[in-house]
Protein backbone atom coordinates (compact mmCIF):
# COMPACT_ATOMS: atom_id res chain seq x y z
CA UNK A 1 0.00 0.00 0.00
CA UNK A 2 1.04 3.59 -0.62
CA UNK A 3 2.24 5.60 2.32
CA UNK A 4 -0.07 8.52 3.10
CA UNK A 5 1.58 11.76 4.19
CA UNK A 6 -0.71 14.62 5.28
CA UNK A 7 -3.45 13.53 2.92
CA UNK A 8 -1.07 12.85 0.02
CA UNK A 9 -0.09 9.46 -1.40
CA UNK A 10 3.30 8.43 -2.65
CA UNK A 11 3.67 6.00 -5.52
CA UNK A 12 2.58 2.44 -4.76
CA UNK A 13 5.33 1.01 -6.91
CA UNK A 14 8.28 2.54 -8.72
CA UNK A 15 8.45 1.95 -12.45
CA UNK A 16 11.22 -0.21 -13.79
CA UNK A 17 14.04 1.47 -15.69
CA UNK A 18 13.45 4.88 -17.16
CA UNK A 19 15.86 7.72 -17.79
CA UNK A 20 16.80 10.81 -15.81
CA UNK A 21 16.35 13.29 -18.65
CA UNK A 22 17.16 17.01 -18.25
CA UNK A 23 14.31 18.98 -16.67
CA UNK A 24 14.47 22.14 -18.84
CA UNK A 25 10.99 23.45 -18.01
CA UNK A 26 11.89 26.96 -19.15
CA UNK A 27 8.28 28.12 -19.62
CA UNK A 28 6.92 26.70 -16.35
CA UNK A 29 6.11 30.13 -14.95
CA UNK A 30 4.92 31.57 -18.28
CA UNK A 31 1.15 31.98 -18.43
CA UNK A 32 -0.69 30.68 -21.47
CA UNK A 33 -1.48 33.49 -23.94
CA UNK A 34 -3.78 33.43 -26.95
CA UNK A 35 -2.27 34.21 -30.32
CA UNK A 36 -4.06 36.66 -32.66
CA UNK A 37 -6.65 35.09 -34.95
CA UNK A 38 -4.78 33.54 -37.90
CA UNK A 39 -5.70 34.64 -41.43
CA UNK A 40 -6.51 31.03 -42.30
CA UNK A 41 -6.45 27.56 -40.82
CA UNK A 42 -5.84 24.21 -42.47
CA UNK A 43 -7.77 21.55 -40.55
CA UNK A 44 -6.83 17.94 -41.36
CA UNK A 45 -9.50 15.25 -41.27
CA UNK A 46 -7.05 12.84 -39.60
CA UNK A 47 -6.07 14.09 -36.14
CA UNK A 48 -6.59 11.01 -34.01
CA UNK A 49 -5.94 7.30 -33.78
CA UNK A 50 -8.62 5.53 -35.83
CA UNK A 51 -10.66 6.27 -38.92
CA UNK A 52 -10.21 9.70 -40.54
CA UNK A 53 -13.23 11.95 -40.95
CA UNK A 54 -14.88 12.93 -44.23
CA UNK A 55 -15.51 16.63 -44.89
CA UNK A 56 -19.16 17.69 -44.52
CA UNK A 57 -18.57 21.17 -45.97
CA UNK A 58 -17.59 22.34 -49.44
CA UNK A 59 -15.70 25.23 -50.99
CA UNK A 60 -17.65 28.46 -50.63
CA UNK A 61 -19.49 27.49 -47.44
CA UNK A 62 -19.55 30.04 -44.62
CA UNK A 63 -18.70 28.46 -41.28
CA UNK A 64 -18.52 29.58 -37.65
CA UNK A 65 -16.37 28.49 -34.70
CA UNK A 66 -17.53 25.13 -33.39
CA UNK A 67 -19.48 24.14 -36.50
CA UNK A 68 -19.07 20.52 -37.63
CA UNK A 69 -16.86 20.26 -40.73
CA UNK A 70 -15.82 16.58 -40.64
CA UNK A 71 -17.18 13.32 -39.24
CA UNK A 72 -17.09 9.55 -39.57
CA UNK A 73 -19.51 6.72 -38.85
CA UNK A 74 -16.65 4.57 -37.55
CA UNK A 75 -16.58 3.91 -33.81
CA UNK A 76 -12.89 4.76 -33.32
CA UNK A 77 -12.96 8.30 -34.66
CA UNK A 78 -13.80 11.80 -33.48
CA UNK A 79 -15.65 14.65 -35.23
CA UNK A 80 -13.82 17.80 -36.32
CA UNK A 81 -15.06 21.38 -36.03
CA UNK A 82 -14.28 24.78 -37.53
CA UNK A 83 -11.74 26.62 -35.40
CA UNK A 84 -12.24 30.08 -36.91
CA UNK A 85 -15.23 31.74 -38.56
CA UNK A 86 -15.02 32.52 -42.26
CA UNK A 87 -15.25 30.85 -45.66
CA UNK A 88 -14.13 27.41 -46.81
CA UNK A 89 -11.67 28.12 -49.62
CA UNK A 90 -10.25 24.65 -50.24
CA UNK A 91 -10.92 20.98 -49.58
CA UNK A 92 -7.84 19.03 -50.55
CA UNK A 93 -4.83 17.14 -49.25
CA UNK A 94 -2.22 18.30 -46.77
CA UNK A 95 0.96 16.70 -45.48
CA UNK A 96 0.96 15.93 -41.75
CA UNK A 97 4.01 16.12 -39.46
CA UNK A 98 4.45 12.33 -39.72
CA UNK A 99 4.78 12.61 -43.51
CA UNK A 100 1.41 11.10 -44.43
CA UNK A 101 -1.26 12.84 -46.50
CA UNK A 102 -4.70 13.69 -45.18
CA UNK A 103 -7.76 15.43 -46.51
CA UNK A 104 -8.06 18.89 -45.04
CA UNK A 105 -10.49 21.80 -44.96
CA UNK A 106 -8.95 25.26 -45.39
CA UNK A 107 -10.91 28.14 -43.88
CA UNK A 108 -10.12 31.78 -44.62
CA UNK A 109 -10.82 33.69 -41.44
CA UNK A 110 -13.11 36.72 -41.33
CA UNK A 111 -11.35 37.80 -38.14
CA UNK A 112 -14.57 37.75 -36.12
CA UNK A 113 -14.31 34.33 -34.41
CA UNK A 114 -18.12 34.07 -34.44
CA UNK A 115 -19.49 31.10 -32.53
CA UNK A 116 -21.80 28.74 -34.37
CA UNK A 117 -25.38 29.44 -33.28
CA UNK A 118 -25.98 25.73 -32.63
CA UNK A 119 -23.59 25.64 -29.69
CA UNK A 120 -25.28 24.88 -26.39
CA UNK A 121 -24.36 22.89 -23.27
CA UNK A 122 -25.28 19.21 -23.61
CA UNK A 123 -27.80 17.68 -21.25
CA UNK A 124 -25.96 14.96 -19.36
CA UNK A 125 -27.74 12.77 -16.84
CA UNK A 126 -26.65 9.24 -17.71
CA UNK A 127 -23.52 7.35 -18.70
CA UNK A 128 -24.75 7.24 -22.31
CA UNK A 129 -25.39 10.99 -22.31
CA UNK A 130 -21.84 11.64 -21.14
CA UNK A 131 -20.19 9.36 -23.70
CA UNK A 132 -22.24 10.93 -26.51
CA UNK A 133 -21.36 14.42 -25.29
CA UNK A 134 -17.64 13.59 -25.19
CA UNK A 135 -17.84 12.23 -28.73
CA UNK A 136 -19.74 15.27 -29.98
CA UNK A 137 -17.05 17.50 -28.44
CA UNK A 138 -14.39 16.02 -30.73
CA UNK A 139 -12.07 15.34 -27.80
CA UNK A 140 -9.02 13.14 -28.28
CA UNK A 141 -6.21 12.59 -25.79
CA UNK A 142 -4.50 15.96 -25.37
CA UNK A 143 -1.35 14.46 -23.90
CA UNK A 144 -0.09 13.53 -27.37
CA UNK A 145 -1.55 10.09 -28.13
CA UNK A 146 -4.69 11.36 -29.89
CA UNK A 147 -6.93 8.44 -28.92
CA UNK A 148 -10.65 9.33 -29.15
CA UNK A 149 -11.73 9.93 -25.56
CA UNK A 150 -15.31 8.69 -25.94
CA UNK A 151 -13.94 5.26 -26.90
CA UNK A 152 -11.76 5.14 -23.78
CA UNK A 153 -14.73 6.05 -21.56
CA UNK A 154 -17.10 3.58 -23.22
CA UNK A 155 -15.76 0.59 -21.32
CA UNK A 156 -18.02 -2.46 -20.84
CA UNK A 157 -19.34 -3.15 -17.31
CA UNK A 158 -17.64 -6.54 -17.17
CA UNK A 159 -14.24 -4.81 -17.17
CA UNK A 160 -14.92 -3.81 -13.53
CA UNK A 161 -13.19 -0.45 -13.91
CA UNK A 162 -12.79 1.07 -10.46
CA UNK A 163 -9.98 3.64 -10.77
CA UNK A 164 -9.52 6.83 -12.76
CA UNK A 165 -5.93 8.06 -12.90
CA UNK A 166 -5.41 11.69 -13.87
CA UNK A 167 -2.03 12.05 -15.56
CA UNK A 168 -0.35 15.33 -14.66
CA UNK A 169 3.20 13.95 -14.83
CA UNK A 170 4.37 15.72 -18.03
CA UNK A 171 7.70 13.92 -17.91
CA UNK A 172 9.09 15.11 -21.29
CA UNK A 173 11.64 17.94 -21.10
CA UNK A 174 10.52 21.45 -22.14
CA UNK A 175 6.74 20.85 -22.25
CA UNK A 176 4.81 22.76 -19.54
CA UNK A 177 1.22 23.17 -20.78
CA UNK A 178 -0.17 20.50 -18.44
CA UNK A 179 1.63 22.18 -15.55
CA UNK A 180 0.03 25.48 -16.57
CA UNK A 181 -3.37 23.75 -16.81
CA UNK A 182 -2.99 22.73 -13.16
CA UNK A 183 -2.03 26.26 -12.15
CA UNK A 184 -4.53 28.21 -14.27
CA UNK A 185 -7.55 25.91 -14.55
CA UNK A 186 -7.56 23.87 -11.36
CA UNK A 187 -11.32 24.13 -10.83
CA UNK A 188 -12.02 22.85 -14.33
CA UNK A 189 -9.90 19.83 -13.41
CA UNK A 190 -11.87 19.39 -10.19
CA UNK A 191 -15.23 19.71 -11.96
CA UNK A 192 -14.22 17.21 -14.65
CA UNK A 193 -12.96 14.73 -12.07
CA UNK A 194 -16.18 14.73 -10.07
CA UNK A 195 -18.37 14.52 -13.18
CA UNK A 196 -16.50 11.48 -14.47
CA UNK A 197 -16.41 9.84 -11.05
CA UNK A 198 -20.11 10.33 -10.34
CA UNK A 199 -21.49 9.38 -13.75
CA UNK A 200 -19.10 6.57 -14.69
CA UNK A 201 -18.93 5.12 -11.17
CA UNK A 202 -15.20 5.21 -10.44
CA UNK A 203 -14.59 4.20 -6.83
CA UNK A 204 -11.41 6.23 -6.59
CA UNK A 205 -9.61 8.94 -8.52
CA UNK A 206 -5.84 9.45 -8.27
CA UNK A 207 -4.38 12.72 -9.53
CA UNK A 208 -0.73 11.89 -10.17
CA UNK A 209 1.97 14.54 -10.53
CA UNK A 210 5.76 14.31 -10.54
CA UNK A 211 7.56 15.61 -7.47
CA UNK A 212 9.52 18.23 -9.46
CA UNK A 213 6.44 20.43 -9.94
CA UNK A 214 5.95 22.05 -6.52
CA UNK A 215 3.52 24.79 -7.55
CA UNK A 216 1.24 22.31 -9.33
CA UNK A 217 1.49 20.16 -6.22
CA UNK A 218 0.20 23.04 -4.08
CA UNK A 219 -2.79 23.67 -6.34
CA UNK A 220 -3.67 20.00 -6.70
CA UNK A 221 -3.25 19.54 -2.96
CA UNK A 222 -6.04 22.09 -2.52
CA UNK A 223 -8.18 19.99 -4.87
CA UNK A 224 -7.44 16.78 -2.97
CA UNK A 225 -8.39 18.49 0.30
CA UNK A 226 -11.61 19.99 -1.06
CA UNK A 227 -14.51 19.49 1.36
CA UNK A 228 -16.82 18.40 -1.47
CA UNK A 229 -15.05 15.04 -1.38
CA UNK A 230 -16.60 13.89 1.88
CA UNK A 231 -15.74 10.24 1.18
CA UNK A 232 -12.08 11.05 0.44
CA UNK A 233 -12.25 9.25 -2.91
CA UNK A 234 -10.16 11.78 -4.87
CA UNK A 235 -6.51 11.64 -3.87
CA UNK A 236 -3.30 13.34 -4.87
CA UNK A 237 -0.21 11.26 -5.48
CA UNK A 238 3.37 12.37 -5.98
CA UNK A 239 5.54 10.36 -8.35
CA UNK A 240 9.28 10.17 -8.68
CA UNK A 241 10.51 12.46 -11.42
CA UNK A 242 11.62 10.00 -14.05
CA UNK A 243 10.97 9.56 -17.76
CA UNK A 244 8.68 7.92 -19.06
CA UNK A 245 6.61 8.26 -15.88
CA UNK A 246 3.69 9.71 -17.86
CA UNK A 247 3.22 6.67 -20.11
CA UNK A 248 -0.13 4.98 -19.41
CA UNK A 249 1.21 1.61 -18.32
CA UNK A 250 3.87 3.22 -16.14
CA UNK A 251 1.29 5.53 -14.61
CA UNK A 252 -1.03 2.65 -13.72
CA UNK A 253 1.79 0.72 -12.08
CA UNK A 254 2.97 3.74 -10.07
CA UNK A 255 -0.51 4.79 -8.97
CA UNK A 256 -2.09 1.41 -8.20
CA UNK A 257 0.64 -1.25 -8.21
CA UNK A 258 -1.24 -3.08 -10.98
CA UNK A 259 0.81 -4.26 -13.93
CA UNK A 260 -0.72 -4.07 -17.41
CA UNK A 261 0.18 -7.31 -19.25
CA UNK A 262 1.83 -7.19 -22.70
CA UNK A 263 -0.73 -6.47 -25.39
CA UNK A 264 -3.33 -5.32 -22.86
CA UNK A 265 -4.68 -1.90 -21.87
CA UNK A 266 -5.16 -0.16 -18.50
CA UNK A 267 -8.85 -1.11 -18.67
CA UNK A 268 -7.81 -4.76 -18.43
CA UNK A 269 -6.57 -4.09 -14.89
CA UNK A 270 -9.48 -1.91 -13.84
CA UNK A 271 -8.07 1.53 -14.68
CA UNK A 272 -8.70 4.43 -17.02
CA UNK A 273 -5.92 6.98 -17.50
CA UNK A 274 -6.70 10.49 -18.70
CA UNK A 275 -4.53 13.52 -19.33
CA UNK A 276 -5.20 16.42 -17.00
CA UNK A 277 -5.99 18.82 -19.87
CA UNK A 278 -8.52 16.36 -21.31
CA UNK A 279 -10.39 16.22 -18.00
CA UNK A 280 -10.42 20.02 -17.73
CA UNK A 281 -11.73 20.31 -21.29
CA UNK A 282 -14.63 17.96 -20.54
CA UNK A 283 -15.68 20.23 -17.67
CA UNK A 284 -15.61 23.29 -19.92
CA UNK A 285 -17.51 21.54 -22.71
CA UNK A 286 -20.29 20.43 -20.37
CA UNK A 287 -20.67 24.03 -19.19
CA UNK A 288 -20.51 25.75 -22.59
CA UNK A 289 -21.06 23.21 -25.37
CA UNK A 290 -18.04 24.62 -27.24
CA UNK A 291 -16.19 21.70 -28.88
CA UNK A 292 -12.44 21.18 -29.16
CA UNK A 293 -11.36 24.02 -31.45
CA UNK A 294 -8.14 25.18 -29.80
CA UNK A 295 -5.37 23.82 -27.65
CA UNK A 296 -2.37 24.96 -25.62
CA UNK A 297 1.22 24.47 -26.80
CA UNK A 298 4.67 25.01 -25.38
CA UNK A 299 6.95 26.76 -27.89
CA UNK A 300 10.55 26.46 -26.74
CA UNK A 301 14.06 25.36 -27.59
CA UNK A 302 17.39 27.12 -28.09
CA UNK A 303 16.40 28.43 -31.55
CA UNK A 304 13.17 30.12 -30.37
CA UNK A 305 13.62 33.84 -29.64
CA UNK A 306 10.86 34.17 -27.02
CA UNK A 307 9.69 30.83 -25.57
CA UNK A 308 6.02 30.90 -24.56
CA UNK A 309 2.98 28.83 -23.71
CA UNK A 310 0.31 29.71 -26.25
CA UNK A 311 -3.33 28.90 -27.00
CA UNK A 312 -3.96 28.45 -30.72
CA UNK A 313 -6.86 27.48 -33.00
CA UNK A 314 -6.34 23.94 -34.29
CA UNK A 315 -5.10 24.11 -37.86
CA UNK A 316 -2.94 27.22 -37.28
CA UNK A 317 0.27 27.26 -39.29
CA UNK A 318 3.30 26.31 -37.18
CA UNK A 319 5.35 29.07 -38.79
CA UNK A 320 2.84 31.70 -37.65
CA UNK A 321 3.02 30.41 -34.09
CA UNK A 322 6.82 30.61 -34.10
CA UNK A 323 6.58 34.16 -35.48
CA UNK A 324 4.31 35.07 -32.55
CA UNK A 325 7.11 33.85 -30.28
CA UNK A 326 9.60 36.26 -31.86
CA UNK A 327 10.64 33.93 -34.65
CA UNK A 328 13.97 32.14 -34.64
CA UNK A 329 16.68 33.69 -32.50
CA UNK A 330 19.16 31.32 -34.12
CA UNK A 331 19.11 29.25 -37.28
CA UNK A 332 17.13 26.10 -36.41
CA UNK A 333 18.84 22.81 -37.05
CA UNK A 334 15.96 20.64 -35.83
CA UNK A 335 12.25 21.39 -35.34
CA UNK A 336 10.05 18.95 -33.42
CA UNK A 337 6.34 18.65 -32.76
CA UNK A 338 5.98 17.18 -29.28
CA UNK A 339 8.76 16.47 -26.81
CA UNK A 340 12.41 15.74 -27.60
CA UNK A 341 12.07 12.10 -26.51
CA UNK A 342 9.00 11.00 -28.48
CA UNK A 343 8.17 13.95 -30.73
CA UNK A 344 8.33 14.02 -34.52
CA UNK A 345 11.03 15.90 -36.37
CA UNK A 346 9.60 18.04 -39.19
CA UNK A 347 11.34 19.40 -42.29
CA UNK A 348 9.65 22.81 -42.28
CA UNK A 349 7.13 25.02 -40.51
CA UNK A 350 4.44 25.10 -43.20
CA UNK A 351 2.34 22.53 -41.37
CA UNK A 352 -0.87 22.82 -39.32
CA UNK A 353 -1.19 22.26 -35.57
CA UNK A 354 -3.16 19.10 -34.78
CA UNK A 355 -5.38 18.28 -31.81
CA UNK A 356 -2.74 16.04 -30.26
CA UNK A 357 0.22 18.46 -30.60
CA UNK A 358 1.35 19.76 -27.22
CA UNK A 359 4.64 21.43 -28.15
CA UNK A 360 6.71 22.96 -30.93
CA UNK A 361 10.43 22.83 -30.20
CA UNK A 362 13.24 24.27 -32.31
CA UNK A 363 16.92 23.71 -31.59
CA UNK A 364 20.09 25.35 -32.83
CA UNK A 365 22.92 23.28 -34.26
CA UNK A 366 24.78 23.04 -30.94
CA UNK A 367 21.75 21.41 -29.29
CA UNK A 368 20.81 19.12 -32.18
CA UNK A 369 24.08 17.24 -32.61
CA UNK A 370 23.64 13.47 -32.51
CA UNK A 371 26.09 11.24 -30.69
CA UNK A 372 28.56 9.73 -33.19
CA UNK A 373 27.61 6.09 -33.66
CA UNK A 374 30.21 3.64 -32.36
CA UNK A 375 30.46 -0.08 -31.81
CA UNK A 376 28.26 -1.55 -29.08
CA UNK A 377 30.31 -2.23 -25.95
CA UNK A 378 27.71 -4.58 -24.39
CA UNK A 379 27.33 -2.31 -21.38
CA UNK A 380 23.66 -3.22 -20.89
CA UNK A 381 22.51 0.35 -20.23
CA UNK A 382 19.75 0.09 -22.86
CA UNK A 383 18.26 -2.95 -21.13
CA UNK A 384 18.61 -1.39 -17.69
CA UNK A 385 16.54 1.68 -18.59
CA UNK A 386 13.86 -0.10 -20.66
CA UNK A 387 10.57 0.21 -18.72
CA UNK A 388 9.17 -2.80 -20.59
CA UNK A 389 12.08 -5.12 -19.66
CA UNK A 390 13.22 -5.57 -23.26
CA UNK A 391 16.80 -6.18 -24.36
CA UNK A 392 17.27 -3.79 -27.32
CA UNK A 393 20.58 -5.32 -28.45
CA UNK A 394 18.85 -8.68 -29.02
CA UNK A 395 16.14 -6.93 -31.03
CA UNK A 396 18.75 -5.16 -33.18
CA UNK A 397 20.38 -8.52 -33.97
CA UNK A 398 17.03 -10.03 -34.97
CA UNK A 399 16.19 -7.00 -37.13
CA UNK A 400 19.47 -7.21 -39.03
CA UNK A 401 18.89 -10.93 -39.59
CA UNK A 402 15.17 -10.36 -40.34
CA UNK A 403 14.51 -13.21 -37.92
CA UNK A 404 10.72 -13.07 -37.49
CA UNK A 405 10.60 -15.89 -34.96
CA UNK A 406 13.17 -14.19 -32.76
CA UNK A 407 11.39 -10.83 -33.01
CA UNK A 408 8.20 -12.46 -31.79
CA UNK A 409 10.07 -14.23 -29.03
CA UNK A 410 11.77 -11.08 -27.66
CA UNK A 411 8.44 -9.24 -27.53
CA UNK A 412 9.28 -6.15 -29.55
CA UNK A 413 5.61 -5.27 -30.05
CA UNK A 414 5.34 -4.14 -26.40
CA UNK A 415 7.97 -1.45 -27.01
CA UNK A 416 6.40 2.00 -26.50
CA UNK A 417 9.21 3.74 -28.43
CA UNK A 418 9.91 6.01 -25.46
CA UNK A 419 13.55 6.46 -26.46
CA UNK A 420 15.04 5.70 -23.05
CA UNK A 421 17.35 3.09 -24.57
CA UNK A 422 18.73 5.46 -27.22
CA UNK A 423 19.13 8.23 -24.63
CA UNK A 424 21.21 5.96 -22.41
CA UNK A 425 23.28 4.32 -25.15
CA UNK A 426 26.91 5.54 -25.01
CA UNK A 427 27.50 4.18 -28.51
CA UNK A 428 24.87 6.45 -30.08
CA UNK A 429 22.92 3.57 -31.62
CA UNK A 430 19.59 4.53 -33.29
CA UNK A 431 17.73 1.99 -31.17
CA UNK A 432 14.24 3.46 -31.53
CA UNK A 433 14.54 3.27 -35.31
CA UNK A 434 15.45 -0.39 -34.96
CA UNK A 435 12.38 -0.95 -32.76
CA UNK A 436 10.16 0.63 -35.42
CA UNK A 437 11.79 -1.41 -38.17
CA UNK A 438 11.26 -4.58 -36.12
CA UNK A 439 7.56 -3.81 -35.78
CA UNK A 440 7.22 -3.12 -39.49
CA UNK A 441 8.86 -6.48 -40.28
CA UNK A 442 6.33 -8.26 -38.05
CA UNK A 443 3.40 -6.35 -39.55
CA UNK A 444 4.50 -7.21 -43.08
CA UNK A 445 4.89 -10.86 -42.09
CA UNK A 446 1.37 -10.83 -40.61
CA UNK A 447 -0.06 -9.68 -43.95
CA UNK A 448 1.31 -12.72 -45.78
Amino acid sequence: MAKKIAGVLTAVKKVRGGAKVPHRKNTAETEIVRIPTPSKVVIPMSMHIGAPCEPVVKVGDEVAVGQLIGDSDKFVSAPIHATVSGKVVEVGNVKLPNGTLSQAVTIESDGEMRLWDGIKPPKVETREDLIKAVRDSGLVGLGGAGFPTHVKLNFPPEKNIDTLVINAAECEPYITVDYRECIENSWDILSGVYTLKDILGFKQVIIAVEDNKPEAFKVLKAIADNKVDVKDEVKLMTLESKYPQGAEKMMVQSATGRQVPPGKLPADVGCVVMNVASVAFIARYLKTGKPLVSRSLTVDGSAIAQPKNVRVPIGTNIGEIIDFCGGFGEEPCKIITGGPMMGLSIVGTDLPVLKQNNAILAFSKSDAVLKPEKDCIRCGKCAAVCPMSLVPTNIVKAVKAKDVDMLNKVGVMVCMECGSCAFACPAGKPLVQHMRLAKSILREEAKK
